[in-house]
Formats: C-alpha cells, structure tokens, sequence
C-alpha cells in the first residue's frame, strides 16, 4: 500500500467532505494473513450484511464458504454457475415453484442479461475487505467502495468525470449489490478508461445498508487519479462550500 496516497487521501477526504464515511477497499489474496475469516450465522444471508463490520472497522475475509448467497459467490468470481431457473427467478417465477423477484419482465429478458454479463474468475481464493484507514503496508487493495449520502455521491460523481470528456464516466449498471461493488468494478481495472460505479439500487439488498446510503465504487488506479485532482477541482469553489456545509 502506497503510505502517501493512503494519507493524502485520509487528509483531503476530512478537508473536502468532513463528516463522510470512509471508504472501504477488497483485495483478493491467496491466504489469510492476520485478517479475520468472516463467522457465518444462521441469519446472515446477504453479503452486504455481511460487510457492515468492514463499515465500522473491522478487517474481513471471505472465503467461497464464508458466504451464504450463492449469489455473491458468483459476483466475486468464486463462482461460474448459476442457479437453477435464475431466469424465472429475477422475472416472473414460477407459479407453485418459485417465487419471482420481477426485476425483469420475462425469462427471456434475464437470459439476455446474463449472456452480457461481465464475468470472471478470483485471481485467489480469499478476498479481503478493509476500510481505507486500516490498510497496512502490505496490502494491495485493488477497489475502493464508498457508502456515501447524495452530497457526499454528488462530489464522488463530479469528481470522477472531472478529467474526462465522456459524459458517461461514471456508470450505474444493473446488478446486485455485491456485484455494484465488486464485479463491475474489478472489471474496470483492466478498461482504457476506468469508470467508477454507481451501485446498491438493488431492492433486495437496500434492506442492509441505511435508507440515504449508495455506493460508488473505483479501481485503485482510477481512484488515485481522483484523490489527485481534488485541490484543483471544484471542490476549491463556493459552489462545494455550501454542499459541504451540510455533509
């Protein structure tokens, strides 16, 4: 971990949105280290839920038996398959069978997005969480996740598309929660142009995390850019002064 990006951004982040969450970051490993392997409880089935501690603090690991949803063992590339009648499952269901979530309006539909899904595989079988400020100087971290408010994901949003031209520098792709934070933005890591994500609109994991919360989410490469742009961006104006007053 590059000890100056991690304090020039603690620095700028407690200058320019005073008061906001930081952000957390994951990395893939090939073992533990000192981190915590992640406890699984009979009532914790979301791995978004799961992530709240990484929120507060404290360090985690994950492991493909560490998470419950077999949907996030797919997101976070633990996983290649998906469940049986996945296509009825996010559309209509199945009537007597299985109940459908409607997110799609046919099967049809739900093939038709899987099929352009982005995919791929863990580089490791651990990935690791962490909040920004307990990064150590051996890790590696290769996204960072913001829980923000819509001020403090307004300044996010601004500041992503501050050194680009295309309008669409940041991108709100439709997929899990887990997926908003892990896949899509893994996968921008390798993209000429890295995007940063928008993400947690999914209503099944909205329940996890507070009513006023998104997410946004950057590759390291593409987060160092922002943390760089920060004193000569708007967020030097009038115009952030009185956004930041009520952060």
């Amino acid at each position: 971990m590059d000890a100056t990006l991690k304090d020039t951004f603690i620095q700028r982040w407690q200058t320019y949105f005073p008061g906001a969450e930081l952000p957390i970051t994951f990395y893939y490993a090939d073992d533990l280290g000192d981190v915590a392997l992640a406890e699984v409880t009979d009532n914790t089935q979301c791995f978004i839920a799961q992530l709240a501690v990484v929120r507060r603090g404290e360090s985690q690991c994950f492991t493909v038996d560490t998470m419950v949803c077999p949907g996030a063992k797919k997101y976070v590339g633990f996983s290649q398959t998906v469940m049986p009648n996945f296509e009825y499952f996010l559309s209509c269901g199945i009537p007597g069978k299985l109940e459908g979530e409607r997110y799609k309006k046919t099967p049809e539909m739900v093939k038709d997005l899987v099929e352009k899904a982005p995919e791929f595989v863990a580089p490791a079988p651990y990935i690791v969480f962490k909040r920004w400020d307990r990064l150590e100087r051996d890790d590696d971290p290769e996204v960072v996740i913001f829980y923000a408010k819509p001020d403090a994901l307004s300044g996010l949003f601004t500041l992503a598309g501050f050194d680009e031209t295309d309008p669409s520098a940041v991108i709100a792709p439709f997929s899990a929660g887990c997926g908003s934070i892990v896949q899509h933005p893994y996968v921008q890591k390798d993209a000429d142009h890295p995007k940063g994500v928008l993400g947690m609109f999914d209503v099944s994991a909205r329940p996890w995390v507070q009513k006023d919360i998104l997410t946004f989410a950057a590759p390291i490469a593409r987060f160092a850019q922002m943390v760089d742009n920060m004193p000569e961006s708007f967020l030097i104006t009038p115009s952030w002064d009185r956004v930041k007053r009520r952060l």
